[in-house]
């Protein structure tokens, strides 16, 4: 998994990519809820749920390659079978792109289990 990631970004660059991993993630989770209000048949809420449970991965910094994949995917596939304004689809298919390609920074999931370890020698 380590070679997923350029590098576990610390200090400011960090402190950004958790900041945006969070704002992702939790517009993700409403945009599923909000879904849920306006409609119940299962093929309308089903992207929405999937972009929900990869915006609650990117939440924790647990799988992001994948996860912000998965969210870009999911967006851009929404932004063109909606009808109406694509925008929120476009940012949130950027934002999982993004996180995707950087990696989720040190505080996280992923940093935790796939990091680089220091082993100590006497």
């Amino acid at each position: 998994m380590q070679r997923l990631f350029w590098s576990f970004a610390s200090g400011w660059p960090g402190i950004g990519l958790l900041i945006q991993r969070i704002t992702t993630g939790s517009v993700l989770f409403y945009c599923a809820v909000a879904s849920l209000d306006r409609t119940s048949q299962p093929a309308l809420i089903a992207a929405p749920m999937i972009g929900a449970a990869a915006g609650m991965l990117l939440l924790v910094g647990f799988w992001t390659p994948i996860a912000g994949g998965l969210i870009a995917v999911v967006e851009v596939w929404m932004a063109f079978s909606n009808g109406g304004n694509p925008l929120i689809s476009i940012m949130l298919a950027t934002f999982g792109f993004t996180l995707a390609a950087i990696g989720p920074g040190a505080w996280s999931i992923d940093a935790r289990l796939f990091g680089r370890k220091h082993i100590d020698t006497p």
